[in-house]
């Protein structure tokens, strides 16, 4: 992924790290997100986490990014780390196309899970965002720990 910014904003923002991860046991069932959010400059960070009873993975995947990018107060420079192309290629590549075309995708359909989606493209042009790939359950740190999160966040709705 490469970095894009949607926002004209300044190189004189705080600089923040951001991790997300969305889980989902069956597809739908219950699900869990959750994000890390770090600040390198202090080494502060937050982490958060939730679920729903019925959902899908795609939708835990972009509920944690739009909590994560919802907890920064105010424009930041934001490097976006996830396991999940679909949430990455969205913003990245597919979203300003959709916008376009009236929600729809390529196929005409209507874009799935657009509330969330538009939810995301209010957000993005608060910040200047870099987009980072990371394979998922591949020993990276802070994408296990959101991974735990997420999972256990799911397990709570789970019989």
């Amino acid at each position: 992924m490469t970095s894009r910014s949607h926002s004209p904003l300044g190189d004189d923002l705080p600089r923040v790290q951001l991790y997300t991860d969305g889980a989902c046991s069956g597809n739908p069932g219950p699900g869990g997100w959750a994000y890390l959010l770090r600040h390198p400059a202090t080494g502060k960070f937050r982490e958060e986490s939730g679920g729903e009873a019925l959902t899908t993975n795609n939708k835990m995947e972009l509920t944690a990014v739009i909590r994560g990018l919802s907890a920064l107060k105010s424009p930041s420079i934001v490097e976006l780390h996830s396991d999940s192309k679909y949430v990455l290629e969205g913003l990245e590549t597919w979203l300003d196309g959709w916008k376009k075309k009236g929600w729809r995708n390529s196929a005409k359909q209507p874009v799935k899970n657009a509330e969330l989606w538009q939810h995301l493209d209010q957000l993005r042009v608060m910040h200047r965002i870099s987009f980072h790939w990371i394979p998922g359950h591949a020993g990276h740190p802070e994408n296990e720990r959101c991974d735990m999160l997420a999972v256990a966040a799911a397990r709570q709705f789970m019989g």
